[in-house]
């Protein structure tokens, strides 16, 4: 049998001699997680920055109805949740200050919000913005 001497001069056997077997993946299993957490964040932020972009472009839409001279504050609001609803935004609200803006004169300011909940809008139930909405309003000045 092939075996080692120690430092007493005692021979030892390949089995005595052998160190256990270390956890060589024990560092590794954290990896995954860590890039699937960075994976849903930035999933999760894109559908945010969708949503933020959608809303502006809803509540653009939406203010240049607001200069066409026979439009009213339902025009507008119509104008705004069909961009809403081609874009697939849920509970998303349009809402136009002053509401009665085709009674008043040139040079007044027209603005119109959007706003929309960001847990309805997500692809992973809103890990990082539970409880939070999203508003965006853009303004314009009614001319001739």
């Amino acid at each position: 049998m092939k075996g080692n001497t120690d430092e007493a001069g005692e021979t030892k056997t390949d089995c005595q001699t052998q160190r256990p077997a270390r956890n060589r993946h024990g560092g590794i299993c954290h990896l995954p997680a860590g890039l699937v957490l960075i994976l849903f964040g930035t999933i999760e932020a894109c559908s945010m920055i969708y949503l933020n972009q959608s809303l502006k472009i809803a509540a653009y839409e939406g203010a240049r109805v607001s200069l066409v001279p026979t439009s009213n504050s339902g025009n507008v609001e119509a104008a705004g949740n069909q961009v809403l609803n081609d874009r697939n935004i849920q509970g998303g609200t349009v809402a136009v200050a002053p509401s009665n803006f085709d009674t008043l004169p040139y040079g007044t300011f027209i603005a119109v919000n959007v706003s929309a909940p960001c847990e309805s809008n997500t692809l992973f139930g809103a890990i990082f913005y539970a409880g939070r909405d999203i508003s965006v309003t853009v303004e314009m000045m009614k001319e001739s």
